[in-house]
């Protein structure tokens, strides 16, 4: 798959393609059945399947201080897009003057002038344009008038919710990761980089922990412990992972932490992922150390369990 930054990086001679376009925050199963429409079209009549992304969130750059919690990254969304079998990825960087940009003019510049596009696949409640004027309707009326066609493809549903951004991270929020899962298609993910902690878990309680210094707006889990995946590479480890501010040592800082079982690697400095398999409880204060060390030790086998039947 070819990655593209800017519409400056497409290659002279660039012919047409099929294009589907959004934030695709998550890449949800929403979104994947999105892409799939655009691959699957893009097969039929025997052009490329662009996928077109921004950065940073247009939210950022309409409302400023409003970046909502990112799902993921865009190194995770350009990995999933080539599995699902896009040829192109190609990121828009998101600026005040595109977000001025009118209806018409975006589609004529971009999509016309630039991908050469023959068909555009996009969701159902797709905006675009100048305070979002523009959606399905208009673009297929512009499909008309510069020859490309246009499909709007339906949301879907989960348990009569509708699947969207929004509801993924409320459920990541309130902890409820299994849900999450369930919208994503996989476990939701939080990538950092390993950083040094106070050294306790180690030292004090006999499981020392990778804390991350997550990336910027990655949407965190509520407070708790959880199973799940520690992911390196191309290499996962079974993870018990903390997220809290320590409230039996009094802490006040919120940290992302992972005890790696059966793992004694350094870490440190290693871009890594957390993947969230299940919540096992809430952050309690314990009023002993040794309490919380017998804790630890159960959320451990817990895990072991959990993940067990997971891989199996």
């Amino acid at each position: 798959m070819e990655r593209w930054r800017g519409l400056d990086a497409i290659p002279p001679g660039w012919g047409r393609c099929v294009l589907t376009v959004g934030v695709f925050d998550g890449l949800h199963r929403g979104h994947q059945e999105l892409v799939h429409a655009a691959v699957t079209r893009a097969a039929e009549i025997g052009l490329p399947a662009v996928m077109m992304t921004f950065d940073p969130h247009p939210a950022e750059v309409v409302r400023p201080g409003s970046h909502p919690a990112e799902l993921i990254t865009l190194r995770r969304k350009a990995e999933l897009a080539a599995e699902l079998g896009v040829d192109v990825f190609v990121v828009l960087p998101f600026t005040p003057a595109m977000a001025a940009t009118e209806p018409e003019t975006f589609v004529h510049d971009v999509f016309v002038e630039k991908l050469h596009v023959a068909s555009v696949v996009v969701g159902e409640n797709f905006r675009f344009g100048h305070r979002g004027a523009g959606d399905v309707e208009l673009l297929r009326s512009l499909g008309v008038k510069f020859g490309f066609t246009a499909q709007g493809v339906p949301l879907i549903s989960k348990d009569s919710l509708t699947v969207t951004s929004t509801l993924v991270r409320a459920t990541v929020d309130a902890g409820d990761v299994h849900a999450a899962a369930e919208a994503l298609g996989r476990p939701h993910r939080v990538e950092g980089v390993v950083v040094h902690g106070d050294g306790r878990g180690g030292s004090e309680l006999g499981y020392p922990t990778a804390n991350l210094d997550v990336v910027p707006h990655g949407a965190i889990p509520g407070d708790g412990v959880y199973a799940g995946w520690f992911v390196l590479g191309d290499r996962r480890s079974p993870a018990a992972i903390s997220i809290g501010s320590n409230p039996t040592f009094s802490g006040r800082v919120r940290t992302v932490e992972a005890f790696v079982l059966d793992e004694g690697a350094n870490f440190y400095g290693r871009r890594v992922a957390l993947d969230f398999v299940e919540r096992l409880r809430g952050m309690v204060r314990y009023d002993s150390v040794a309490e919380l060390i017998e804790q630890i030790g159960v959320d451990v086998e817990q895990t072991r369990e959990i993940l067990g039947r997971s891989s199996s």
